[in-house]
């Protein structure tokens, strides 16, 4: 199965360029209710995932940092405390799964590293849970077939 089946494209993802600052973040995660965002560059290439864990931690850890002046700080400067990778999208379904297993989403990018989309861990779980659904029928239908026969 090709990944693009599940690709949510760029102007439907909410992500954010990586010299947007602290604040421009936060509020477009609470206004979006996005617990993660994908980060991009310039040149529109993938960069990282900023959470609201690194959020919090650039919080804790920044001395007399409050929401006024998260202005000064450039989403690029905030340590991310977990790598979130992506797949290309000629990846196969299993380098996909491997990774949506521990994140919410999956970032996608063409041959050249350029962001196009997501990849929800949801669709993914969605998907598998139709096809299942599909198959208990098809064996119903299957099972009845014998029984009257």
């Amino acid at each position: 199965m090709n990944i693009a089946f599940f690709l949510t494209p760029k102007n439907e993802v909410v992500c954010e360029d990586e010299d947007a600052t602290m604040r421009q973040v936060m509020e477009r995660m609470e206004y979006h209710g996005y617990t993660a965002i994908p980060i991009i560059d310039r040149e529109g290439k993938y960069v990282e995932t900023l959470t609201e864990g690194d959020l919090l931690w650039q919080l804790k850890n920044t001395q007399n940092l409050n929401f006024k002046n998260t202005e000064s700080i450039k989403v690029k400067d905030i340590v991310k405390r977990i790598t979130h990778k992506s797949v290309s999208i000629t990846s196969n379904i299993e380098s996909l799964i491997s990774l949506a297993v521990s994140q919410n989403f999956v970032p996608v990018t063409d041959d050249n590293g350029t962001f196009i989309g997501i990849i929800k861990r949801s669709d993914i779980i969605n998907y598998c849970f139709r096809e299942m659904e599909k198959r208990k029928d098809l064996e119903r239908q299957q099972f009845a077939m014998y029984d009257e026969g």
